[in-house]
């Protein structure tokens, strides 16, 4: 049984831009097996797992949480070799400058974001925002070499090693929503240890950058009774709004919002306060951004929780959470599913 932390960086290393899941789809089925009784891959690379509830009429509870991450695909290959690129998800073209990345074309390939010299660039443009069309990826080749190995359409990660950091915490690329993942395997532990009537599905979805496809076609396939999403929000740091922003180490932020489902929200926030687990308030005016929006509206309508781990630095190749809010949302997680009212 691996620590929750470790967990978080085996996770984070893993290269599984949007669209192309299938390059971690079997590595996060095989955690899922040590805690599951039954584990498949969908055909849109959604990792199901079944941990079967002990009632003789067990409802259904589906926890979502996924593992697509923001990356960039190759939208041309030039004479000379740099690659053209636009953005997978929601890419901040201000962060990736000078960055590493791995260009995923017939086999795994090195690669540079190139940026100017500031003794290169005109005293007028200095000041000027850079555009993904006026940026290249330098993979060392000429450009005959560079198509016999990449393609337009190939996918490329960030190289962003996950590392442990003082106060419990990691920092790395894609922990939105990779400790999500880690959340819902702190959900499997704490169930081991407790006795609970309802069937559990747990789903590490796909693609939820492009629009929470993953997460629509497993509210349609698994006909649930109550769901829970585990995503990320905001974390604090200078220059954010103290009301859309959580310090990291303080628990789970619980949603409460219009499509998120009032009995159960106050349910668990009593539950959290019962069981002395930290938990911090989240409001959320619309549709949440998440998962839940997805769930919601899912047939006639699936009632749900969205539970959220606090990360600095979102949707950058350096996000920063804390180990300790992931344990948290795992608990909390498990203990409603075992002792909820029917």
């Amino acid at each position: 049984m691996m620590h929750c932390g470790e967990l978080i960086i085996k996770l984070s290393d893993l290269r599984a831009v949007s669209g192309r899941e299938n390059e971690a789809s079997d590595a996060i089925a095989e955690v899922f097996r040590e805690y599951c009784d039954e584990v498949y891959i969908d055909g849109f690379y959604n990792v199901v797992g079944l941990k079967k509830g002990q009632a003789s009429e067990p409802k259904n509870i589906l926890i979502t949480a996924h593992y697509d991450e923001i990356g960039l695909i190759v939208t041309d290959i030039e004479e000379s070799g740099f690659l053209r690129f636009a953005p997978v998800g929601g890419v901040d073209v201000k962060t990736i400058g000078a960055m590493e990345v791995t260009v995923h074309g017939k086999h795994d390939l090195f690669g540079v974001i190139g940026a100017k010299a500031p003794h290169l660039i005109d005293p007028a443009d200095k000041d000027k925002a850079v555009k993904f069309e006026d940026m290249r990826i330098d993979i060392g080749l000429s450009g005959e070499k560079a198509k016999e190995l990449v393609t337009i359409g190939d996918m490329v990660s960030f190289n962003s090693p996950a590392q442990k950091m003082m106060n419990n915490r990691i920092a790395g690329k894609s922990l939105d929503n990779r400790c999500g993942v880690a959340a819902i395997v702190e959900t499997l532990k704490e169930l081991k240890k407790l006795n609970h009537d309802d069937n559990v599905y747990v789903v590490a979805t796909v693609q939820e950058e492009l629009g929470l496809i993953g997460a629509i076609c497993a509210s349609y396939r698994i006909d649930a009774d109550l769901a829970i999403v585990i995503d990320v929000c905001h974390g604090d740091m200078p220059g954010t709004p103290a009301d859309s922003s959580f310090p990291l180490g303080k628990g789970t932020a619980i949603g409460i919002g219009p499509i998120l489902n009032r009995e159960h929200v106050k349910a668990m926030i009593k539950l959290a306060k019962d069981e002395h687990i930290p938990y911090q308030i989240d409001p959320e005016t619309g549709d949440t951004g998440t998962e839940a929006a997805a769930h919601a509206v899912a047939k006639e309508g699936i009632p749900v929780i969205l539970l959220s781990i606090p990360s600095k630095y979102m949707h950058t190749p350096v996000e920063m959470i804390s180990v300790d809010d992931v344990i948290a949302t795992g608990r909390l997680a498990a203990r409603y599913i075992a002792g909820r009212e029917k």
